[in-house]
């Protein structure tokens, strides 16, 4: 019985997620609320699926979703819009890490007895944001292809931050001492490596494909090969998730990268993916991170109020925060609505999640508030996020952001009234970007 419940579940919550894409054409309500709010009624409120259900599955599930969509993002980037965002993302990345890093270790330790150097640990796991999360908000709203493409890299590029940083604090917590000069090499390495791995990886795949194709069903065989480059690369301590970028971004442009860097190489022309691969992508995309939305719901806990309560304050402090770093980061000439959803997509993910489990397994005092306190600031930033992009979008609120960067000194701000009322005004204007799904 349980079983065919199941079965039941599985085939309704597919059915939902058409509806709620659907649905988000007319409302602008993403669909990622939907789905984590179901996920948060089937786990916390009613009890009825527990993240320990699913045993070692959960990570794995998730994993694989994370792949699949930084690897089908990566294919759908161009090399100058890339290219163009690369400063920016440089900038926004940084900033934001340090400045989440700061503010939320501040806050937690005033607020809380974990100390200064546990705090620091607490403020560096949130300091990135997660992919799944943006990859999918930042293509269902009309944005330019720059500043779809830094919110993208920064949510990938900031991997490097929040893996090595709270991994080497947390070695430091056991050691009583912090080594600067091996945290920025491990970066360093981690970032470098991890793309030419994938870009390597890429490389060697598109002249295998061409043989590939000669067999049958060999649609899997494109994401197996970016499993085996993810995995090899996480095996050598390096970032996975780059290199799984870089992977899907090289062999996207390899009709621009390919023959002028292999001509000396191969003599036969590598061959990127065809429409019919592309759209498969596509569609295992939204399969999979359907069921990531639910799952993330049902990871949230509920057991104590203090730790959600201080979660929600310092996520609200990081989306104030988050104002002055997008001025900082993007050029002038920057979109003022393009500005205002850069400052309300800060949602953090499953490498927070799993980050924040560390502590409590390795014994460290205070570890069961650290990852209390981290999902509830997972839970609060996405929801935020998800409720902000919504009012930014359709609303009055993206005058109060596009002011404030007018105040801050963003070219083109100066046409508030009008940017509010084209807001307004275009809330049913079927010419603008559809999402894609």
């Amino acid at each position: 019985m349980l079983t065919a419940v199941t079965i039941v579940f599985v085939g309704l919550t597919i059915f939902l997620s058409h509806y709620f894409a659907a649905l988000f054409k007319r409302t602008k309500i993403p669909d990622v609320l939907w789905l984590f709010t179901i996920g948060i009624l089937l786990g916390p409120v009613s009890g009825l699926v527990r993240q320990e259900n699913f045993g070692a599955v959960g990570p794995v599930f998730t994993t694989i979703t994370l792949i699949f969509i930084l690897f089908e993002s990566g294919i759908d980037q161009r090399l100058e819009p890339l290219i163009n965002a690369l400063s920016g993302t440089a900038k926004i990345t940084t900033y934001n890490f340090i400045g989440t890093c700061l503010v939320a270790g501040s806050i937690a330790y005033f607020s809380t007895d974990l100390g200064f150097l546990r705090s620091l640990l607490l403020g560096s796991i949130v300091g990135g944001t997660s992919s799944a999360v943006i990859t999918t908000l930042a293509r269902q709203f009309n944005m330019t292809e720059r500043s779809r493409t830094t919110l993208i890299l920064e949510s990938a590029f900031s991997d490097v931050f929040t893996l090595a940083v709270p991994l080497t604090l947390l070695s430091a917590y056991s050691l009583g001492r912090v080594d600067v000069a091996y945290v920025t090499g491990q970066m360093i390495a981690a970032f470098l490596l991890a793309a030419m791995l994938g870009m390597a990886g890429a490389f060697l795949w598109s002249v295998l494909l061409r043989q590939m194709r000669t067999l049958q069903n060999t649609v899997f065989t494109t994401p197996a090969f970016v499993f085996i480059i993810y995995g090899m690369v996480e095996i050598l301590n390096y970032s996975g998730p780059i290199a799984a970028l870089a992977f899907g971004i090289t062999l996207g442009n390899i009709d621009v990268l390919g023959p002028p860097i292999m001509k000396n190489v191969i003599s036969q022309k590598p061959i990127s993916l065809n429409d019919f691969e592309r759209a498969f992508f596509s569609e295992a995309v939204f399969l999979l991170r359907t069921f990531f939305f639910v799952y993330i719901g049902i990871s949230v806990r509920f057991q104590d109020w203090w730790p959600l309560a201080l979660g929600a304050i310092i996520t609200g402090a990081l989306f104030l925060l988050r104002i002055p770093i997008v001025r900082l980061s993007v050029p002038r000439n920057t979109r003022p609505k393009d500005a205002a959803f850069m400052a309300v997509m800060i949602p953090k993910g499953l490498g927070a999640a799993v980050l924040a489990s560390l502590p409590a397994q390795q014994g460290v005092a205070g570890g069961e508030i650290i990852q209390a306190v981290v999902f509830s600031i997972i839970l609060c930033s996405t929801f935020f996020t998800t409720i902000l992009t919504f009012l930014v979008d359709k609303t009055w609120l993206s005058v109060v952001y596009v002011w404030i960067f007018g105040l801050l000194g963003l070219k083109g701000a100066r046409n508030l009234a009008e940017e509010g009322e084209e807001v307004v005004e275009k809330e049913s204007d079927s010419t603008l970007e559809q999402p894609k799904i």
